[in-house]
């Protein structure tokens, strides 16, 4: 399906002659991306760097915050509110304002993306931790468990298909704050490589760090499906 599109894309740039500024041909950006190895190596590399240490960031401030909310039950509602609000906010608005604050660096990249995937982690997770099995609950209740033990023995374990639904959905999600971020200010990085391409209408330029970008996202997600094969074996898709 990709080659057939790609095939489309190609012959269609092609027979209706669309210049380079509005719509490269796909063999033209392989052709930029072969030629310009160096530099988009680099600005992969902090760009991924960003993306990653952003959703580590993310994922752990939202499981905490879930077991938290778990354990303490009384705390969800204000805590959600106040988590909906910085979830509502356009990052967009955001990101300038860290930039002034923060400089240049990557520190303010990390904190976008980590703000981008700290609301899905914590709404997955957080129901995850919810969605237990009653019969279950009863007999770790008939076995006097503690609350912490049933929390560490029954709801984590419960929870793990969630937090990998949740990692499938914030991992794409780390690059495109991680490039966001760097269109306000950046030295680096594929969203400054894209930021200059655009203003100089160089689009094969464009293109070619999108192609990584989705190459990029591809390979996390099936990554990720990988490992949640292996972890949460016991979860096997029903069989017709």
């Amino acid at each position: 399906m990709i080659l057939l599109f790609l095939i489309l894309w190609e012959v269609g740039v092609r027979v209706f002659s669309v210049p380079q500024y509005l719509l490269p041909a796909p063999s033209v950006v392989f052709q930029t991306l072969i030629a310009n190895p160096a530099e988009y190596a680099r600005a992969t590399f902090i760009t991924l760097g960003e993306a990653l240490t952003g959703l580590v960031l993310g994922v752990f401030a939202g499981a905490v915050l879930a077991a938290f909310l778990t354990l303490f039950p009384g705390l969800e509602s204000g805590v959600m509110i106040l988590a909906i609000f910085v979830k509502s906010t356009p990052l967009v608005a955001i990101a300038p304002l860290l930039t002034l604050w923060l400089g240049f660096g990557v520190l303010p990249k990390i904190i976008i993306t980590g703000l981008l995937t700290f609301f899905p982690v914590l709404v997955n997770i957080l129901s995850g931790l919810h969605q237990i099995d009653s019969a279950l609950m009863d007999l770790f209740q008939s076995w006097r468990a503690s609350r912490w033990e049933i929390f560490f023995h029954l709801r984590l374990p419960s929870a793990l298909p969630y937090l990998f639904a949740a990692l499938k959905i914030s991992a794409p999600l780390a690059l495109i704050g991680a490039v966001v971020a760097e269109w306000t200010g950046a030295s680096g990085g594929l969203g400054r490589t894209m930021w200059m391409a655009y203003t100089n209408l160089n689009l094969p330029f464009l293109f070619a760090a999108i192609l990584i970008l989705a190459a990029i996202g591809v390979l996390l997600y099936r990554f990720l499906v990988w490992v949640e094969n292996r972890v949460v074996f016991w979860v096997q898709p029903l069989q017709e």
